[in-house]
C-alpha cells in the first residue's frame, strides 16, 4: 500500500484556520465592548463645547453649566462620580470633565479608559477683557 507523502499533516490547515477565527472572534468582541465607550465619549465631548457657548452666549454662571453636563452625563454613559469642573479663564467660560471608566474584557482584563476633556468657549465674555 503506498503511504500518502503528507499523511502527518491532516488537519494542519484546520487547525489553523480555527486560529484564526479564534483570534478574529476576539478582536472583534473586544470592539463591541471598546467602540461603544469611544462614541459615547466623542459625542459627550460635542455636548460639552455646545453647553459651554449656549452658557457664553446666554450670560449664564458656571453652575448652571454643571447643572446641564451633569444632566446630560447618563445619556452618554458618563459615570456619576465624574468630575466636572466648570470655571471662567482669561475671559472665556470653560468645563474640565474627567472620568474613569472600567471596560472589563474577557480572561479577566479589565482596561481603564480615562476620559479627560476641556472645552472652552469660542467667544469671549462680555466685559471681561
Amino acid at each position: 500500500m503506498a503511504k500518502l507523502a503528507n499523511s502527518g499533516e491532516h488537519g494542519g490547515a484546520r487547525l489553523k484556520f480555527l486560529v484564526v477565527v479564534v483570534v478574529l472572534a476576539a478582536v472583534a468582541y473586544a470592539g463591541y465592548l471598546y467602540v461603544p465607550v469611544r462614541y459615547h465619549a466623542f459625542l459627550f465631548k460635542d455636548v460639552m463645547q455646545n453647553r459651554v457657548d449656549a452658557a457664553t452666549a446666554l450670560g449664564h454662571s458656571t453652575s448652571w453649566l454643571s447643572e446641564q453636563l451633569t444632566k446630560s452625563a447618563p445619556e452618554y454613559d458618563v459615570p456619576k462620580d465624574a468630575l466636572i469642573t466648570p470655571q471662567l479663564q482669561d475671559g472665556r467660560m470653560e468645563v474640565r470633565v474627567q472620568d474613569t471608566r472600567p471596560i472589563e474584557f474577557p480572561g479577566g482584563f479589565t482596561y481603564e479608559y480615562k476620559f479627560d476633556h476641556t472645552a472652552r468657549s469660542i467667544h469671549f465674555l462680555a466685559g471681561t477683557q
